[in-house]
């Protein structure tokens, strides 16, 4: 039986795929008492067949046993090294010939936006840039609720990546046959259960083969 992942998934975990999140939201929620006495507190709360897992640390497959591997918005979440240590972490779970595919921001569509933003003398350009980059600090946490809720999230950008970068580092990975994708237009009709077509909009979209 083939076998298909899909990291960081959030809340869209198709049945025919082995979801993992990493969320400390998905942790929380699966305690019995706590998770029932947050349930009306917490901002998302995840399908049953979602499992707590973290690509870094590495997920509980073996070597070789994956035939196809999914992540949306999810990589531009980690540090820069976190991202390589998840990078080769995919490839060492994907099956030779297996197809990882992947999704995230673009820096390079962020940037020009940023110079079209300023051609046309917008005077909040900066803000809208550092906005966009979902990297900048609009205010602080206050108090306990406030702090608390902001723990059990992982919403902000650390790394991101345009095109070229990525694909150089996907290489020095291993991967081969790289190219740019579009949303479903994979050979393998699996993918079509994962994919959402607006996380594909200004956004860096790769498929690959190990």
């Amino acid at each position: 039986m083939k076998k298909y992942v899909n990291y960081g998934c959030g809340l869209t975990a198709p049945k025919e795929w082995i979801n993992f999140d990493s969320s400390p939201t998905l942790r929380i929620q699966r305690i019995p008492v706590l998770g029932f006495l947050l349930k009306k507190r917490l901002n998302a709360i995840f399908p049953k067949n979602v499992k707590y897992g973290d690509i870094v640390k590495g997920l509980p497959l073996d070597n070789d046993s994956c035939d196809g591997i999914f992540c949306s918005h999810v990589l531009e979440h980690l540090s820069y090294e976190d991202f390589l240590t998840a990078l080769k972490n995919t490839y060492k779970i994907l099956k030779p010939g297996g197809i990882f595919r992947l999704v995230m921001p673009d820096l390079s569509v962020l940037i020009n936006s940023y110079i079209d933003n300023k051609k046309n003398r917008a005077s909040d350009s900066s803000v809208k840039f550092i906005k966009s980059l979902g990297m900048g600090l609009e205010k602080r946490d206050r108090g306990i609720k406030s702090i608390f809720v902001s723990a059990l999230g992982n919403a902000k950008h650390l790394w991101l990546w345009d095109k070229e970068s990525a694909i150089c580092q996907l290489e020095k990975t291993g991967f081969t046959n790289i190219r740019v994708c579009e949303y479903n237009d994979s050979e393998d009709d699996m993918f079509k259960l994962v994919e959402e077509k607006k996380r594909f909009e200004n956004s860096i979209a790769l498929e690959m083969k190990k």
